[in-house]
């Protein structure tokens, strides 16, 4: 019986200690309302690293973000040597080959891409049907086969691998560039089905 009470006693000493504790931390915490209490890990809300908008004593010019070394590019930055121009159109129509091997899982890819990016405007067969075409009443989207012509000059479908890829990365007339949707690859594999297209009769 006397154990029982004693181990009474020490459960109620111990409930009563936290409640003191817990009282002290919530009044404290509600004493100063600019406070925002305790923080824990702080170093995760301030990175050690600079913002690169912050001003940095560390370059003579005072700012983190610097220019980049000539003739260096970014990991994974594959350059494209041909302007936005007529001239950068046909020079990339004469020299660019497709560097993706011509396999039945390029062409699938191709075409997945091309149903997801190009087909609302071009249709899914390449004919300039696509369902933006019928809702929107755009005009001007030629065929890729037939005896279409491209604003540029010459048939849509004698189109080369360089000036499909060329329009792709920049874009021309209502159409948008697709640079930032469709890596080189993927564009590559877009032009590889668009030249299957261009040979439907």
């Amino acid at each position: 019986m006397k154990g029982s009470t004693l181990a009474m006693n020490k459960n109620k000493v111990v409930l009563a200690s936290f409640c003191i504790l817990a009282s002290a931390v919530i009044f404290s915490a509600c004493k100063d309302k600019q406070s925002t209490g305790l923080e824990y890990a702080r170093n995760m809300y301030d990175p050690i690293a600079y913002n690169p908008d912050q001003p940095n004593k560390n370059f003579k010019n005072g700012q983190t973000a610097q220019t980049p070394p000539a003739n260096t590019a970014p990991v994974g930055f594959d350059k494209y040597d041909y302007p936005n121009t007529k001239d950068g159109y046909e020079a990339a129509g004469a020299a660019l080959v497709n560097p993706v091997p011509a396999t039945e899982q390029n062409l699938i890819s191709g075409k997945h891409y091309f149903t997801v990016f190009c087909a609302p405007c071009h249709g899914e067969k390449g004919d300039g049907q696509g369902h933006l075409v019928k809702i929107e009443k755009i005009s001007g989207i030629p065929s890729y086969h037939g005896d279409a012509t491209s604003s540029r000059g010459g048939n849509m479908k004698d189109l080369s691998a360089g000036k499909i890829y060329h329009t792709i990365m920049y874009g021309l007339n209502n159409m948008g560039s697709h640079a930032s949707q469709l890596s080189p690859e993927e564009r590559w594999k877009v032009v590889m089905y668009v030249q299957q297209l261009q040979k439907i009769q």
